[in-house]
């Protein structure tokens, strides 16, 4: 999923936030947590790179194999699983970088949650 500025997310699952202090220094009085189904709008986001050619050939090759794969000639179903993994390597790195992905959201609510990770929002 790819998150822009200014598209409407949802919260998928409850956020703990942190401790509450007040009264006397390091006085525990509770827990923040924002609740799964807070909406709001991105605002920023950070760490995203775009697709690069072999990334996208994989996805599509990985989308044909698993679409036609198996009714294709044995030959041509070995040559695609070969092209495949020729761009397995390319893929992996694309995701592990895809997992830094951050963004910041205005909640409604008026919260600002910043440098959230793209996988606890899903989008409207």
């Amino acid at each position: 999923m790819t998150l822009e500025e200014g598209r409407r997310v949802r919260l998928a699952e409850d956020l703990g936030i942190g401790e509450a202090v007040a009264g006397e220094p390091g006085a525990v009085v509770g827990f923040l947590s924002l609740g799964a189904g807070i909406e709001g709008t991105v605002e920023r986001v950070e760490g995203e790179l775009p697709e690069s050619h072999e990334v996208r050939e994989y996805q599509r090759l990985k989308a044909l194999f698993e679409d036609y794969g198996h009714t294709m000639p044995v030959a041509s179903r070995e040559r695609l699983e070969a092209e495949i993994a020729v761009l397995e390597p390319q893929w992996a790195a694309h995701r592990e970088r895809g997992n830094r992905v951050t963004v910041r959201v205005r909640l409604d609510n008026g919260l600002v949650l910043d440098g959230a990770h793209q996988d606890i929002l899903t989008p409207l």
